[in-house]
């Protein structure tokens, strides 16, 4: 398999730890989402991924998968060990919304293309739209923050859809400076997360295109 990928996307974060979770080997294709012009608007990565954006998953047999929430499904119901998803119909009902919680509600809100239109479009000064990112995070925190267990994983002892979609955004709140003094739950979670080897290898800076 090829990942499509760029060290700092939350949305190619979430795959890497999914395929690591899973112990997939993978080739990996970075693609820099600032650097002239954004690498993803390029014809060659626009026939991957029309949508010009960040990861897409190339299969061993030629298919392409895109968005982050339908690969890690996919990864799911095809290599169904170690399980991202509870059995029970409850439980997996409230992983999922934790996860679209990130994935649906903050995330597109503050991914590169939102903040991009905010300056270039919009023309507003760095410090609002850091105050733009800062509120959204936290809006979606404060929800987070009394939906998860942190024990020590956000729903118990096994790892889940919902912290593999948690860690990403709060290493991207962390970078971006969210206080996150508010959240123990959360940062006890993504804490633990980060003790396992699929969460460590998939960070940001253990990349290969890491600046």
């Amino acid at each position: 398999m090829k990942l499509y990928s760029y060290f700092r996307s939350s949305a190619a974060y979430r795959v890497r730890i999914a395929l690591n979770l899973k112990g997939l080997p993978y080739e990996m294709e970075a693609i820099h989402l600032t650097k002239d012009g954004g690498r993803q608007h390029g014809a060659e990565f626009r026939a991957v991924n029309p949508a010009m954006r960040v990861p897409a998953l190339v299969l061993d047999n030629g298919e392409i998968l895109t968005q982050s929430m339908a690969i890690i499904e996919y990864l799911d119901e095809t290599h169904p060990n170690p399980p991202l998803l509870p059995s029970d119909p409850v439980r997996r009902a409230k992983v999922r919304a934790v996860a679209q919680a990130v994935a649906c509600d903050i995330h597109p809100l503050n991914n590169l293309m939102s903040l991009q239109y905010l300056k270039r479009q919009l023309k507003h000064e760095q410090p609002e739209i850091d105050a733009w990112y800062h509120h959204w995070v936290i809006e979606g925190f404060n929800a987070i923050e009394t939906m998860i267990n942190a024990a020590p994983y956000c729903f118990g002892s096994q790892v889940t859809l919902a912290d593999i979609c948690l860690v990403p955004q709060v290493f991207n709140a962390r970078r971006l400076k969210v206080p996150l003094d508010r959240f123990p739950k959360i940062v006890a979670a993504d804490a633990a997360c980060l003790q396992l080897a699929a969460f460590d290898k998939a960070r940001p800076e253990n990349q290969p295109d890491a600046e």
